[in-house]
């Protein structure tokens, strides 16, 4: 099980930081993706991590800007949110291949979601 926290209201320009934690589930033997759904949108890929071989991928849209990282002791994957737009806003899930399969932005590679955690960034 995954669950996220750390969304919420912030104004453009700020910074936010989600937090994605698992039980049953050892972030540091797979693959954790971000993914994010905006309203009237489809969802799509934010970020992935492949901790075993250190392995970072970010969307054109938020590089620069998002970074994730993990804490390997609380079993915990961040997603740092820089410079904050508008069009951030949506609800953001964290995801986990378990297989590490080719295709890390593909949502349908990830056997494990949460539940997402709403960022809105107002103007």
């Amino acid at each position: 099980q995954l669950v996220e926290s750390g969304g919420g209201t912030v104004q453009a320009g700020g910074s936010l930081r989600l937090s994605c934690s698992a039980s049953g589930v050892t972030f540091s033997y797979f693959r954790v993706g971000w993914f994010r759904q905006g309203p009237g949108k489809d969802r799509e890929f934010v970020a992935s991590a492949t901790w075993k071989t250190g392995s970072t991928y970010y969307a054109d849209s938020v590089k620069g800007r998002f970074t994730t990282s993990q804490d390997n002791a609380k079993n915990l994957v961040f997603l740092q949110m820089n410079s904050l737009k508008p069009e951030d806003t949506a609800v953001y899930y964290c995801a986990v291949d378990r297989l590490l399969r080719p295709g890390v932005t593909a949502g349908r590679n990830y056997d494990y979601w949460g539940q997402g955690t709403q960022v809105t960034v107002s103007s």
